[in-house]
C-alpha cells in the first residue's frame, strides 16, 4: 500500500509542485520613515488592550492549509483576548508579486510574509523598525542569531520575525540506520564515506538524489572545500582548474558516484528518488527541511527522520549549514505597530507556534517550543552564525542554468576527473 500512495501521489506532487520562495525583486522606492506607533489601547477601565483596532494581514498560506488553519485560530485566540480584529487575506505562494506595489501604493497592509532575504532587501524601505519591541520580550532569548543578524545586516536594523525557519543537510530515514547498526551521525566526509558504505552492504540505496537539487548537493560540499567567496570569486572570473580544493571537490563527487553510493536511477525527476526515503529503500537526501513533508506526503505516513550537517572535509573551510525563513514583517504605514507585533508573537511562539511545527511539520520559531520530526535543527541553527546560502552568487551568474546542469552531469558521471569538470566550468565563468 505504501508504494501505491507514493506513486499516486508522488505524480501529483511533480505535476503541482509550487515552490515557496521565488526571484528577489528589486525595489527603487527611497527609504520611508517608520510610522509613529498610535496603538489605540483602550483608556476604559474595562475594556480590552487593542478594542477597535484592525489588522490586516497578507499570509503567504493558502486557506485550508494546516499552517492556514494554525494563524486563523491565533487570530480568532487574539480577538478575544485583546479586542483588535485581524483580517487575514490567503493570498497563497504568489504573495511576492503583490507585495511590493501594495506597499508603494501604500494599501492598507500591517502585516505580511515572505522570504526573510526580500524582506530584507527589495521590501526593507516599507518595513517597521522591530528591534525595539523585539528587546521588550526578549525576542534573542528564544530566536536564531543567524537569522536576526542577517536581517539587521541587510536592512539596517530587525525588520521581521522568523515564522518558518529552513535548514539544509542530510536527512535520513532513522529506521534504516537502527537496521544497519549506524548508532552515530557521521561528522567528516570520510565518517559519511563509511556510513554509505554501511548502507549498501546492507542492501539499502546510501543517498537518494534528485536532478532538481543536485545544485545544492555539489554547492554543500564546494562549501566545505572552498568558502563562499571564493567560490564567487570563481564564479565571476574563473580559474576553477587552477584551483586545488575545487578540483578535489569534484572529483569526490565522482568518486562517490564510481562507488555506487547514488540511488538507482539518481540523479532522477523529482520526486521520484527522494520519494524512496520514505519507502525504505534510501536511507538519506541532502536538502532543506521541507523535503520531509514532501516524502511523507508522497508515501502517505510520517517518516522517522534524523538529521545531521553536510559533513566536513578534510582542510574543511566552512561548515556552515544552509539556513534560510519565510518570515513576518510589519509595514512601516502600521498605525498599531504595537498591536501587530504582538499578533505575531501570537503565531511564532506558544499554542500556534507548535502548531505549526506538529501539524505543518516545521522547525520551531521559538527555540523553546519542542520539536517534531527534525530532532537537532534547532541545535544546528543555534550554532549556525553564518547561514550558507543556497548556491551563492552563482545562481546570479548569465550561464547558471548550463552550470547548474553541468552539476547533475557531475552526478550522472558525464566528467571522468574532476580536472574535466573544472575545466568546462572555466567555459562558463570567464
Amino acid at each position: 500500500m505504501k508504494k501505491i500512495v507514493a506513486l499516486l501521489m508522488a505524480s501529483a506532487m511533480a505535476a503541482s509542485l509550487a515552490a515557496c520562495g521565488g526571484n528577489t525583486q528589486n525595489s527603487e522606492a527611497t527609504s520611508a520613515t517608520p510610522a509613529e506607533s498610535t496603538a489605540a489601547e483602550s483608556t476604559a477601565t474595562d475594556g480590552k488592550k487593542y478594542e477597535g483596532v484592525e489588522l490586516t494581514m497578507w499570509s503567504m498560506w493558502s486557506a485550508g492549509e494546516v499552517q492556514a488553519a494554525a494563524i486563523q485560530a491565533a487570530a480568532d485566540a487574539f480577538e478575544a483576548e485583546t479586542g483588535a480584529q485581524v483580517n487575514i487575506e490567503w493570498k497563497g505562494r504568489d504573495v511576492n508579486t503583490l507585495i511590493s506595489a501594495a506597499l508603494e501604493s501604500g494599501e492598507k497592509l500591517d502585516i505580511f510574509e515572505d522570504d526573510y532575504n526580500r524582506i530584507g532587501h527589495a521590501y526593507a524601505p516599507y518595513t517597521y523598525d522591530l528591534t525595539e519591541m523585539a528587546d521588550a520580550v526578549g525576542y534573542d532569548d528564544f530566536s536564531y542569531a543567524c537569522f536576526n543578524d542577517q536581517a539587521k545586516e541587510w536592512a539596517g536594523y530587525l525588520n521581521s520575525i522568523v515564522e518558518q525557519p529552513q535548514i539544509g543537510g542530510i536527512f535520513y530515514n532513522k529506521d534504516i540506520f537502527d537496521a544497519c547498526g549506524i548508532t552515530d551521525t557521521p561528522k567528516t566526509w570520510n565518517e559519511f564515506l563509511t556510513v554509505c558504505q554501511t548502507l549498501k552492504d546492507n542492501g539499502y540505496e546510501p543517498l537518494a538524489l534528485d536532478g532538481a537539487y543536485a545544485n545544492f548537493n555539489f554547492y554543500n560540499h564546494l562549501v566545505r572545500h572552498l568558502g563562499e567567496d571564493t567560490i564567487a570569486e570563481l564564479g565571476k572570473n574563473g580559474g576553477w582548474a587552477d584551483n586545488e580544493a575545487a578540483v578535489t571537490a569534484a572529483q569526490e563527487i565522482i568518486d562517490f558516484v564510481n562507488a555506487g553510493y547514488l540511488a538507482e536511477g539518481a540523479p532522477d525527476a523529482y520526486p521520484a528518488s527522494q520519494t524512496k526515503v520514505g519507502l525504505d529503500t534510501a536511507a538519506m537526501v541532502a536538502c532543506a527541511n521541507y523535503v520531509t513533508s514532501e516524502v511523507d506526503a508522497a508515501v502517505g505516513e510520517p517518516v522517522n527522520w534524523g538529521f545531521f550537517n553536510y559533513p566536513e572535509v578534510d582542510g574543511n573551510v566552512d561548515a556552515s549549514a544552509y539556513a534560510g525563513a519565510n518570515s513576518l514583517a510589519i509595514s512601516s504605514s502600521c498605525e498599531n505597530p504595537q498591536a501587530a507585533f504582538d499578533f505575531i508573537m501570537t503565531i511564532v511562539t506558544g499554542t500556534c507556534g507548535q502548531e505549526l511545527v506538529d501539524k505543518g511539520g516545521q522547525i520551531p520559531a521559538d527555540t523553546r517550543l519542542k520539536e517534531s520530526v527534525l530532532a537537532g535543527s534547532v541545535e544546528t541553527l543555534k550554532n549556525t552564525t553564518t547561514p550558507m546560502s543556497w548556491c551563492g552568487s552563482l545562481n546570479t551568474l548569465d550561464d547558471w542554468s548550463l552550470i547548474k546542469s553541468s552539476m547533475i552531469e557531475l552526478f550522472e558521471g558525464k566528467y571522468a576527473t574532476g580536472a574535466d569538470y573544472c575545466a568546462y566550468l572555466d567555459t562558463l565563468c570567464d
